[in-house]
């Protein structure tokens, strides 16, 4: 019999690449989408024929407790979240509502109901903030630095604290940086994989940046929701800390993306310094060591793999018309 799983936030990246995890091990797909999110169905692409879609309003308790009751998952992903980190700046509290909202809603609805429901929750590095140690681990305080990074930290406590007092299983991925050719084009790999392609094919002159010196632990989002669904597999919930413990700069993401299409960086990038962020960080990066150690789970492409994949994808669909080069 097939285990069925929920999805919310099945037309991002990570729900992309989820869907297809689980429907190579033979899982029923559901995908929870608000009716304003279905125009995003098309992200899906190829999965679109085989996710089942699931209309419901993610801020309504009752449509929420309808649909688990109805479908009684044997797993849920509670992916959830704006997808641009600097943009709950703009709506602070839509942004709390949303993640921390949603989890709350998804997890009392399991307890409500009575389920077994494995419940997986996306927590985020951005949670750590300012830190002091580097690299963070579960034993890391978290210091968040923005209105996502606090509405993260809400949410992740409030799946502790209903495995903790209702025993539910519930856990979750403290996820790092992870990427893919579906990531939008305001995310700095996807800006940069762009512009190389963009460049090369004549389509675009000049790549502007901010700073160059920003670190960053950059993994591939098919490596990191299959922690994901590890995490529902393991015999006891718990928290984990998902990254490829190696830090790159952004001065390397670009020259490795510019390598991929053989051009030198240096002479078409430049410098904006309007382009700055105010809360950059520095030191996050992930000692997975508990993931490698107790789920088996361990990066398979390397950060050079990551960017000639995204630069390749993009030098593909600029070609045959699919994709607008960089600026356009």
């Amino acid at each position: 019999m097939k285990k069925t799983a929920l999805i919310t936030g099945v037309t991002g990246q990570d729900g992309y690449y989820l869907s297809n995890l689980l429907l190579n091990n033979n899982y029923q797909v559901v995908g929870l989408v608000s009716p304003h999110r279905q125009p995003n169905l098309s992200k899906l692409g190829s999965l679109l024929d085989k996710v089942e879609i699931y209309t419901v309003n993610l801020r309504n308790t009752t449509d929420l407790l309808t649909a688990v009751e109805q479908l009684q998952p044997q797993e849920i992903y509670n992916l959830a979240a704006p997808s641009f980190v600097p943009d709950s700046w703009q709506d602070p509290l839509g942004t709390l509502d949303l993640i921390t909202g949603t989890a709350t809603r998804l997890l009392d609805a399991v307890r409500q109901v009575g389920l077994s429901t494995r419940f997986y929750q996306a927590s985020s590095s951005e949670m750590f903030g300012d830190v002091t140690t580097s690299p963070q681990d579960e034993e890391t305080p978290f210091r968040p630095k923005n209105p996502y990074a606090a509405a993260k930290l809400h949410a992740h406590w409030t799946m502790v604290h209903h495995r903790q007092r209702y025993g539910l299983f519930a856990c979750s991925g403290i996820l790092y940086n992870h990427e893919s050719p579906l990531r939008p084009p305001q995310f700095v790999t996807r800006k940069v994989s762009l512009a190389a392609a963009s460049i090369k094919l004549g389509l675009a002159q000049t790549l502007e940046m901010g700073n160059l010196d920003a670190k960053r632990d950059w993994g591939f989002a098919g490596d990191h929701v299959d922690a994901m669904w590890r995490m529902l597999q393991a015999d006891q919930p718990e928290e984990y800390v998902i990254g490829t413990g190696q830090l790159h700069s952004v001065r390397e993401l670009i020259a490795t993306a510019f390598d991929c299409v053989g051009l030198d960086w240096e002479k078409y990038v430049v410098v904006n310094t309007n382009l700055l962020r105010a809360d950059e960080h520095f030191q996050l990066v992930a000692n997975p060591s508990k993931a490698k150690n107790k789920l088996g789970w361990r990066p398979q492409v390397s950060f050079a793999q990551l960017l000639e994949n995204m630069v390749k994808t993009d030098l593909e669909n600029l070609q045959s018309g699919k994709i607008a080069p960089l600026g356009k």
